[in-house]
């Protein structure tokens, strides 16, 4: 059969020279091998999961889901072979005529084009560039014979309804189902699927929502397409006179990366990358991607900051969160910006911004693994001057307020910068960083070993921050966050399956403590906007210098989260947004992190955490400024 296709072939190719076209044609049929057919028709998106197996988004440079041709309704068949190449299971692998008509054309100077067949098709659209020159169509007439000779008409017939284009980003029948009509394949009527076939043959000049004219370009291909089918046998002349053009769905103006999703694809798309994946086999590997994000929880968060997101806020102001399950460091929500397409810098992995009080239980573990009660008294005046290195080192709590003798537990509940700044000078501020790295705050955030370190002058990533009060809640287990929980390749073999990183990087008698001050943030302090939430949980407010930025991070024994507002001059104040003289911790992030853990935790137990250990004992020991501890009257 190849040896007459090829003399076939040698005689029409006459038109350019007998004997340089024989050549020609020879040579390329000797070295042109045929590519592996399924490394294309099965390069599908990778597909990427929340945990509950529903589809987030995909990855890929094309929208493709491949179909056995069982499963492709023979009204759908039928529709694309009278649109395209009714004869196909009776011609041979090219239209000996098309090719002359292509050949003759190229040589009066225009571009080389002509009636192909299916198979034909397949070649260029799977094998090839899309150059129209004689030499591509060689190669395309070669690729065609040898398909023709490995392969039976049903599996190029398959490949090739899983591999055209059918406009609007779809590849195949079912994404271009789903597209034009918002259904899977096996559930086009008779029309529909004369639609989906009469649009492939030129996306550009038939989708009727493309430009004006297509509809009714459309229109005159629809009536083609049901002749054919009507003069193959495929289609009654009754059943084809009740066909009516169907209506075809709208155009989608959003992509897959648009919106906060494309923040959480992006993500995903990293991780993979740092796991060895290449992104080669993102694009075209089918694979399936499950990742630890909670449907719920992800959705809570979104709409959380919707709710709650400032009216009139400039177009600067950021928002990130991030939500972590204790003890195992699997990332439950992510929310890194309003819409990736318009900004990629994901506000919740990758910007920073001073982390302002959330720091402070740092040093309030320090001075618990040091035997310092939450029962011991500091001094509260405002402001107050302190020894840095030998210089003097002025501070001042939130709105100049004094509190007087107060203890550690008080200081924590309404957070006094006065007594937590002596408090890192006691234990020794290279304490309270290493206190942050064992929490979970990485070695990439530069922090220094100085009395303003409890204060947050460090600037974390908001993940960063949520992982070290998933540390607190986890009492004092330290995870290492992930997002890709799982990945499948093409055939739904197990490529890589994830396992929690854990150490035990605190007490459980320190972290007792510390959630218990952090309890008393919520309960009567500047977190109370978390009473909200009806469930027990700890955390702390932040505010940096001038308000640039404002934090709340909390967590309850199922979920640690942080929400952090920054704008993108790292010193541009956020006061005046939302209508607040000061926005602080306690105001909209704090709204937003309650209105999220609400939906996060709907339906789920409520849990209390375990009792305070009384470190240190009951009895209240006064703080002097010489740093020692005498007992008070």
């Amino acid at each position: 059969m190849a040896r007459k296709l090829l003399i076939r072939a040698t005689v029409f190719l006459g038109g350019f020279g007998f004997v340089a076209g024989s050549v020609l044609f020879a040579l390329a049929y000797f070295t042109v091998d045929i590519p592996d057919p399924n490394a294309y028709v099965n390069s599908q998106s990778t597909i990427i999961q929340y945990s509950n197996g529903e589809e987030i988004g995909r990855v890929g440079t094309q929208n493709r889901q491949i179909v056995p041709l069982a499963k492709i309704p023979l009204n759908v068949r039928h529709a694309v072979l009278a649109a395209e190449d009714k004869n196909f299971y009776s011609n041979k692998a090219f239209s000996v005529t098309g090719i002359l008509r292509a050949v003759v054309n190229n040589l009066r100077g225009g571009s080389l084009q002509g009636g192909s067949t299916i198979t034909q098709q397949y070649a260029k659209t799977a094998f090839l560039t899309p150059s129209r020159t004689i030499q591509r169509k060689i190669k395309e007439l070669v690729i065609s014979i040898k398909l023709e000779n490995q392969l039976s008409k049903d599996q190029i017939f398959e490949s090739y309804l899983n591999t055209i284009y059918f406009g609007r980003g779809s590849y195949g029948v079912m994404t271009a189902s789903q597209q034009y009509f918002n259904r899977n394949v096996d559930q086009l009527t008779n029309a529909q699927a004369a639609v989906i076939a009469s649009i492939l043959r030129s996306p550009g000049l038939y989708d009727p929502a493309f430009k004006e004219g297509n509809a009714e370009r459309l229109a005159n291909r629809f009536e083609y397409v049901k002749n054919n089918m009507v003069e193959a046998g495929w289609l009654s002349k009754e059943d084809a006179a009740k066909m009516k053009l169907p209506t075809v769905a709208p155009r989608s103006t959003s992509g897959q990366l648009s919106g906060p999703k494309g923040h959480v694809i992006e993500a995903v798309q990293k991780e993979l990358a740092k796991l060895g994946f290449s992104q080669d086999q993102l694009l075209v590997g089918g694979l399936v991607i499950k990742t630890t994000l909670d449907q719920k929880a992800q959705q809570s968060a979104v709409d959380a900051v919707n709710k709650f997101y400032p009216s009139n806020a400039p177009k600067d102001l950021r928002i990130g969160l991030v939500a972590i399950r204790p003890g195992t460091g699997e990332i439950l929500a992510l929310y890194g910006g309003r819409d990736y397409l318009e900004r990629q810098l994901n506000d919740a992995t990758q910007s920073i911004t001073q982390a302002g009080s959330t720091f402070k239980p740092f040093a309030l573990v320090a001075a618990l693994e040091q035997g310092i009660p939450l029962t011991s008294m500091w001094n509260g005046d405002s402001p107050q001057t302190f020894d840095d290195a030998g210089k003097p080192y002025e501070v001042s709590n939130y709105g100049n307020e004094g509190w007087g003798q107060i203890n550690l537990s008080f200081a924590t509940k309404h957070s006094v910068n006065t007594v937590f700044v002596p408090l890192g000078i006691k234990v020794g501020p290279d304490k309270v960083v290493d206190v942050a790295r064992r929490a979970g705050i990485p070695e990439s955030v530069a922090m220094m070993p100085t009395p303003s370190i409890v204060l947050g002058t460090s600037s974390p990533h908001v993940i960063d921050v949520a992982n070290a009060y998933a540390t607190f809640a986890a009492q004092g287990i330290k995870s290492k966050p992930f997002l890709v929980s799982q990945v499948l390749g093409s055939n739904k073999g197990v490529l890589y399956e994830a396992t929690p990183q854990t150490q035990e990087a605190f007490s459980k008698e320190v972290m007792a403590d510390l959630t218990y001050a952090l309890k008393g943030t919520i309960t009567g302090g500047t977190g109370a906007a978390a009473l909200a939430l009806g469930r027990p949980a700890a955390g702390k407010t932040g505010t940096s210098q001038s308000n640039a930025s404002a934090w709340f991070s909390a967590y309850t024994p199922q979920i640690a989260a942080s929400v952090s507002f920054f704008r993108d001059n790292a010193t541009q104040s956020l006061n005046g947004i939302g209508g607040m003289t000061s926005l602080t911790g306690g105001s909209f992030p704090a709204r937003i992190w309650t209105q999220f853990m609400k939906g996060a935790l709907k339906g789920e137990p409520i849990m209390d955490f375990p009792a305070p250990s009384n470190i240190g004992g009951l009895d209240p020991v006064v703080m002097t400024s010489g740093g020692k501890q005498t007992p008070k009257p």
